[in-house]
This record gives C-alpha cells, sequence and structure tokens, in this order.
C-alpha cells in the first residue's frame, strides 16, 4: 500500500448523505426533540452543528457557546454565530467564568498554574451545562471529536468527547476539513488552526508536534498494520516519530473504551461472591 493523500479520499456527498441519516433516524428513535452542542467556532463544531441542522432542520438544532474569561475570543464567537446563521440553527451564550472560578476556589491547593488540570476543569464543566440543556429540554448530546484526535487521546476524558453520538469520528481531521468545504462552511473556519481553546496560545498541531496532514497518514497506516519503518519510509520522515505516535495511540486506549470492571462470580441476589480462580 502506497501512503499517500489519496488514500484519504472519500465521496463526501456520500458522506454528508450517511452522517445526516444518522443524526435524523437516532432523534427519531430516541424520541428527542432535537440535539445540542458545544460550540466553539472551529471546523469540528462548526461542521457537525451544520450537518445536524440540515439533517433534521436548524430549529431542533442547539449550539450553545461557553465561553470563559482566560481564553475569550472575540472572533471565535463570531465564527460561531456565522456558521449559526447561514445554516440557521439557534444559539446560546452562557460565561462559564463564575462557575470556573467558583471550581477554582473550592478545590484544596488548587494550582492556576497548571494548564492541563485546569483546562480539564473547563472540559468538564462545559459538558455539565451542555447535558442540562440536554435533560432541560429532551435533547441529544452531539458529539464533535475527529477520528485524529480520538485516536492520539487529545481530548478530555468525561469533557469534550462526552456525547450520545459522534457523527464525525470515524473521519480524520483533514477528511473533515474536506467535508467542511463540501456543505459550504466559510472559509475563515476552514483556514483556523484547530485548537482546544483550554489556555492562551493553544494550539493542537503544536502539542500534538505534527501536522495534521502527515498525522493521518501515519495513523491510516497503522490502522492497516503497517511497518512503522515503512510507513517512516513512504513518508519520508523519522522512524522515531511513528514510533512515538504509534505509542500514543496504543496508550491512550484507556481514555476511548468503556470502563472496565473485575468480573465477580454472583452466586444468588444478595448472597456473598467469590472473586474469580484466575483473580487469585
Amino acid at each position: 500500500m502506497k501512503l499517500k493523500p489519496s488514500v484519504l479520499d472519500l465521496d463526501f456527498q456520500e458522506v454528508e448523505t450517511k452522517i445526516r441519516r444518522f443524526i435524523k433516524d437516532y432523534v427519531e428513535k430516541s424520541k428527542a426533540n432535537g440535539v445540542v452542542l458545544g460550540l466553539s467556532g472551529g471546523i469540528d463544531s462548526s461542521t457537525v452543528a451544520a450537518l445536524s441542522a440540515l439533517a433534521i432542520g436548524g430549529d431542533k438544532v442547539l449550539g450553545l457557546l461557553l465561553p470563559e474569561k482566560e481564553t475569550y475570543n472575540k472572533k471565535d464567537v463570531g465564527h460561531a454565530k456565522l456558521v449559526a446563521k447561514k445554516f440557521s440553527f439557534k444559539t446560546k451564550i452562557i460565561d462559564i467564568t463564575p462557575t470556573l472560578q467558583a471550581f477554582y476556589k473550592s478545590i484544596p491547593n488548587f494550582d492556576l498554574k497548571d494548564n492541563v488540570c485546569k483546562g480539564n476543569i473547563k472540559a468538564r464543566t462545559r459538558m455539565i451545562y451542555i447535558y442540562y440543556f440536554a435533560n432541560r429540554h429532551n435533547l441529544l448530546v452531539c458529539g464533535s471529536s475527529d477520528k485524529s484526535e480520538t485516536m492520539m487521546g487529545y481530548f478530555t476524558k468525561w469533557g469534550d468527547v462526552a456525547a450520545d453520538i459522534s457523527p464525525i469520528m470515524d473521519l480524520y481531521k483533514t477528511q473533515v476539513r474536506k467535508l467542511a468545504q463540501h456543505i459550504g462552511i466559510p472559509k475563515e473556519i476552514l483556514a483556523k488552526p484547530p485548537s482546544p481553546a483550554l489556555w492562551p496560545g493553544q494550539l493542537a498541531e503544536t502539542e500534538l508536534g505534527i501536522k495534521y496532514d502527515v498525522l493521518d497518514l501515519i495513523l491510516y497506516g497503522l490502522e492497516h498494520f503497517m511497518e512503522t519503518k515503512d510507513i517512516a519510509q513512504q513518508l519520508n520522515i523519522e522512524k522515531e516519530l511513528v514510533d512515538r505516535i504509534k505509542d500514543r495511540w496504543l496508550s491512550m486506549e484507556h481514555k476511548r473504551r468503556m470502563l472496565l470492571t473485575t468480573k465477580l462470580e454472583y452466586r444468588t441476589v444478595g448472597a456473598d461472591f467469590r472473586l474469580p480462580r484466575s483473580y487469585y
């Protein structure tokens, strides 16, 4: 197999049709009133919100803009509103700064300089708001995680990845870009460097240490059981980089799986139980 950008080509009209059908069918079968999602102004959430509106109608789609003081970006808010206007879905803006400040003050010895821990609190706090509106209005939470970031574990567990459905999780970031272009996401959003925006200046490709164009080809090769040396040779990159990507992909499995538990052998309800023989 030759690793080149064309291996990631898809019929994006067919992709759009399948995703729209998936969203519509799931909402109908769940007897939900629609979907709600966090809207950041980035390419992933913009694409999912637009597809949801195309699938079930904008009146059944709620995009929550959840800015906070430390990372507030007027341009991101403007981009989110631009997508909402073009695809005619509803939005609501809520400043989550007071909630975050309450968390920071209530946690003993909280370190305000620890960007990762603080950023995870932001992501999980946003999900609390999103699920509140889902509960309140009988909506499904629509996730916007893509395949590249999911495979790399580049998300907050029980945070931005939490959802009832994740329509684009089987698409690499480069494929999401092409799908976004296909359905008409504004060019200024397509051109933005991806960022979780959990602290000032955060950029996804900088943290991952690799461009998505290259990362996606590495991940594609790994998924198709290619040796790391062969991937490196074909892409003309260091084998150490491919090994690092593979190691991270495998080590992040715990973030992608449902909860694991110890299997216990019960006799009857309420009776004493014993651990399986293999446990001892």
